[in-house]
């Protein structure tokens, strides 16, 4: 049995008919060739699955495709023009807030979210706000610098 389901990812109408199992990770990996979203635990515990619904970050790996029948989906892929870098990003590039960078979309799509909630945070808001993302390779300092240092620049723009 399979269920057609249609949203917007990305900023782009896309309609499928799935079975009624498949994660939401597994359709915009699988069906969208959307790789950005990437896979670690798919319990929802390390974050590298986040990306965007609605406005909100959630775990891609705990949702099923067809729970986001008209939803609005963004992934780490649409956080930025093609072949550009958002300021986000760049920041993180400039803060050396990445190393293999297996969990940076997942804190990219949480930051992103976060920063649109809360423009103005605090070191300790960030922090709280990315404490569900999982990072074996960064110590988390410089990605907390390369959120505070992007809400800085918007602020001043």
């Amino acid at each position: 049995m399979t269920v057609t389901v249609t949203m917007m990812v990305n900023g782009q109408a896309v309609s499928a008919d799935l079975e009624p199992r498949v994660s939401l990770a597994d359709f915009l990996r699988e069906r969208l060739n959307l790789t950005g979203t990437h896979l670690g635990c798919e319990h929802g515990v390390c974050g590298a699955c986040t990306v965007i619904v609605d406005g909100a970050a959630v775990r891609s790996c705990l949702l099923f495709a067809v729970q986001l029948e008209g939803a609005r989906v963004t992934t780490v892929e649409g956080l930025a023009p093609e072949d550009e870098l958002g300021d986000l990003q760049r920041a993180f590039q400039a803060h050396h807030a990445l190393q293999c960078g297996f969990c940076t979309p997942g804190f990219l799509t949480t930051a992103h979210a976060f920063l649109q909630e809360n423009p103005r945070p605090t070191a300790d808001e960030v922090r709280a706000a990315l404490s569900g993302n999982i990072c074996r390779c960064t110590g988390y300092i410089g990605i907390v610098e390369a959120v505070l240092a992007t809400a800085q620049a918007r602020a001043k723009a």
